[in-house]
């Protein structure tokens, strides 16, 4: 019997590729204002591009999107001779608009449904601010990578936030959309899995398949009554 749900936030209850891109505009237009050389020097494809190397670079952060931003936005900064105090402003820039997102259509009823019939915890790869975003009352608590130490698909994230709640792995369904590392992830950690396929994707056929199949909210709640 599943007795609470973590939930995936990127590409789960909202698409997060708008939200970035808008993110990084803002970071442009931040450096627009404030820092010129550095503007110049790395429009938004070069900050993109350096933030990819930056990531590659330090293989340790991977579970860490914020650090990486920061070391990003310094390195910049110090390349093109400008004060690196500003790195701060311009990640705030990047974060405030990153947790502007537009929910999907099913999310502003079909979460509080949900909320209301199991504990939530959100868990999550990204740096998205449910207290930002306004979603925070939903969840009894978000467990990030940053936060943890490690990513999924690792086992002791899942672990963790099944310790925090209080209940054992095999009463705990994650729900998200990524295959491998909420569907796979979780099923190694021996929680319960649901896909959430908004788009009408293919299964991977290296993965058994989920538990659980749903394009949205919705659906996922009728599968549970």
């Amino acid at each position: 019997m599943i007795r609470a749900i973590t939930l995936d936030l990127d590409d789960t209850l909202w698409a997060v590729a708008p939200a970035i891109q808008r993110a990084e505009q803002a970071v442009d237009d931040y450096l627009a204002r404030h820092c010129p050389q550095t503007r110049a020097r790395f429009p938004v494809a070069a900050m993109r591009a350096l933030r990819e190397r930056i990531a590659a670079e330090h293989p340790q952060l991977a579970h860490d999107f914020t650090t990486q931003r920061l070391l990003c936005l310094r390195h910049a900064l110090e390349e093109s001779g400008e004060d690196l105090a500003h790195a701060e402003g311009a990640f705030e820039a990047f974060f405030d608009a990153r947790n502007t997102v537009d929910l999907y259509a099913d999310v502003a009823e079909g979460l509080p449904q949900l909320a209301g019939r199991y504990p939530l915890a959100a868990l999550t790869n990204g740096n998205a601010d449910l207290a930002r975003i306004g979603l925070a009352a939903h969840f009894r608590f978000t467990l990030g990578a940053r936060e943890h130490g490690a990513a999924k698909p690792d086992p002791s994230i899942f672990h963790a936030a099944c310790e925090r709640l209080g209940i054992e792995p095999s009463a705990v369904l994650h729900v998200g959309d990524d295959p491998q590392l909420d569907v796979e992830g979780a099923r190694r950690a021996g929680l319960r899995a649901c896909w959430i396929n908004r788009v009408g994707a293919r299964w991977p056929d290296d993965l058994a398949p989920p538990d659980l199949v749903a394009r949205d909210l919705p659906e996922l709640i009728s599968q549970l009554n």
